[in-house]
């Protein structure tokens, strides 16, 4: 399709005044799906009964904006309909109520800057496309959404955050709000939080490690800075953020999760969110693989429900999104890539992925922000999925192996993880006291605190627990050698676990419920895929609290969905894992 000329595409029945000032090949058969979607949409917000007692959360500004989209939009159902802009006005309505004294918003965190800013992302796309139309009709509504939201503005404009991605969200809500009234303390809000700098690491990481949630949040704030704030040199933390989670992309669309500092090592996450971010900078940067990445992405089963149906309002707030993709390369599909910064190993031979990990934050804290998965291993082949191998001993109730890095030896990777646990001897004379007052402390391996200055203590019958697990990956499996020494009779379990759902063959099942591999080699099958794995080996069935007491103390676990297999050994141990 040729490139059209600007007239025409102002003259575009989906189009609004928001163009920009050059030709642009549109993707018209994208936008009016996108429209058709949001009209269905639309057509149930409008059904809905207003209440007067409403639910708020940010749902409210993507509400706002997929009706102001359909307003605004000649071909939709809605063009300038009346019902619409009585829903538009209830909505701003039920904001305005719940509006704290300073403009922000109570929305999981109180009266919160960064969620106030998560708000104003969602519904500044509708209050754009609203300003845009003008006339008599909207002049209430327009005169209403403004005063609310520089209300909101405000308390951006002074307020603070949190975490390493609530700067960028604040920064993308007053961009817009800045490209919406020109109020210079916004922009200068924005230089302010951007005069700390943008940390991104060697492989394109930003600090919170986060590929299942807040990456794109960073990477959609920053493009709302260069796109509204005309601070176009962010875009290169984009570019090189999406050229790493290429190798971060499973076969399915799910994202490696576990190497993040956020509460997403845990969870599996799927990979539409990059989307918007895949586009724009496949088009900014004529890149073909970043086009190939939104063909994936629009290959996968919910895109419908998870952009189509959502996505007009950024398509009219952000028109290069609108523009035909370059023509679509490839997405990497053979490969063994190590990412040394987060120390994460990706190996890819079509269907088939390897997953290696050694990189949690070290001593292990139970906190938000910082990487604390054991799950060092994680191997599939097509639907057949092991989601994580972990390792745990008996030694002192330390719970689960985590490496102090991954290091490439030739072909072949390890993980380490030395212990040394003491026992106290008797304070020396002159830090002892009558009372017994001693400070509370930790213990030396930061195993416990007690009032017992364990720092000042001489140490004795010190044991030690040295771990070591070689990974040598193939095209289609891997081998596991694990090597624990040390103490002897120290209880070991390999803990593999499935995804739920598949067929588990040649394992034997106990009293309590708990599948082990006690000889030979088991077999996982989901629907036409199959991953072979032993042999077995059963010297124990000691695995209810692998975690350790670091969490059985609090009463907590680790524990997730999946069918999980076992394998034992006591020290010393010496075993090898395959998996083909």
């Amino acid at each position: 399709m040729a490139a059209l000329s600007p007239l025409l595409v102002k003259a575009m029945p989906f189009g609004n005044r928001n163009v920009p000032p050059w030709p642009m090949a549109i993707d018209m058969p994208l936008m009016d799906r996108l429209i058709k979607a949001n009209d269905i949409f639309c057509e149930a917000l409008l059904a809905a009964p207003v209440s007067s007692k409403p639910i708020f959360s940010r749902r409210l500004g993507s509400d706002f904006s997929a009706l102001a989209a359909a307003y605004t939009s000649k071909s939709s159902r809605y063009y300038h309909s009346t019902a619409a802009l009585e829903k538009m006005q209830y909505f701003i309505g039920v904001l305005q109520r719940f509006q704290t004294a300073d403009g922000t918003v109570n929305i999981g965190n109180l009266e919160s800057p960064p969620d106030t800013a998560f708000l104003i992302e969602l519904i500044g796309a509708g209050a754009w496309l609203l300003q845009q139309e003008g006339g008599a009709t909207l002049a209430a509504l327009n005169s209403t959404v403004k005063q609310t939201l520089q209300r909101s503005g405000e308390g951006l404009v002074k307020g603070g955050v949190h975490t390493p991605n609530h700067r960028w969200v604040i920064s993308s809500a007053l961009a817009r709000l800045f490209r919406l009234y020109g109020d210079s303390s916004y922009m200068q809000r924005i230089n302010e939080w951007l005069s700390e700098g943008v940390y991104q690491d060697a492989d394109g990481h930003y600090p919170e490690r986060s590929g299942g949630i807040y990456a794109t949040i960073e990477n959609n704030g920053l493009m709302a800075m260069a796109s509204f704030a005309g601070k176009k040199d962010v875009l290169s933390y984009v570019s090189r953020n999406l050229q790493m989670t290429l190798y971060y992309l499973e076969p399915n669309g799910e994202v490696v999760t576990t190497d993040s500092r956020r509460q997403d090592q845990y969870m599996r996450k799927m990979c539409y969110p990059y989307y918007y971010a895949y586009r724009l900078m496949a088009i900014k940067e004529n890149n073909n693989s970043f086009a190939a990445a939104c063909r994936f992405i629009e290959s996968l089963p919910d895109f419908d429900e998870e952009i189509v149906q959502h996505a007009l309002p950024h398509f009219l707030e952000m028109p290069e999104l609108q523009q035909q993709l370059p023509a679509a390369g490839e997405i990497p599909m053979t490969y063994e890539k190590l990412l040394a910064s987060s120390h994460l190993l990706r190996v890819r031979n079509g269907d088939t992925t390897t997953t290696v990990f050694g990189g949690a934050d070290l001593p292990i804290t139970i906190a938000s922000g910082r990487s604390n998965s054991p799950n060092f291993f994680s191997f599939r082949k097509g639907h057949a999925i092991l989601d994580y191998v972990r390792m745990s001993t008996g030694f002192f109730s330390l719970g689960y192996f985590y490496s102090k890095g991954l290091v490439k030896h030739g072909d072949v990777y390890s993980l380490e993880q030395h212990w040394e646990v003491p026992y106290y001897q008797p304070l020396p004379k002159q830090q002892q006291n009558t009372a017994g007052d001693y400070a509370l402390a930790p213990s030396v391996d930061n195993r416990f605190w007690s009032k017992m200055a364990f720092d000042k203590r001489p140490l004795s019958n010190i044991k030690r627990l040295d771990s070591v697990i070689t990974v040598k990956p193939g095209k289609n499996g891997a081998s596991l050698i694990f090597n624990v020494q040390g103490l002897q009779g120290v209880p070991v379990t390999i803990e593999l676990c499935f995804r739920q759902g598949g067929q588990l063959v040649g394992i034997q099942t106990n009293k309590d419920g708990n599948r082990f591999l006690a000889d030979g080699y088991g077999q996982y099958t989901m629907h036409n895929d199959s991953i072979s794995f032993g042999p077995g080996a059963l010297a124990h069935e000691s695995v209810d609290n692998p975690e350790g007491e670091r969490y059985s103390t609090h009463f907590g676990n680790l524990r997730t969905e999946g069918d999980r297999v076992f394998i034992t050994g006591i020290t010393p141990f010496n075993y090898t894992l395959t998996l083909q």
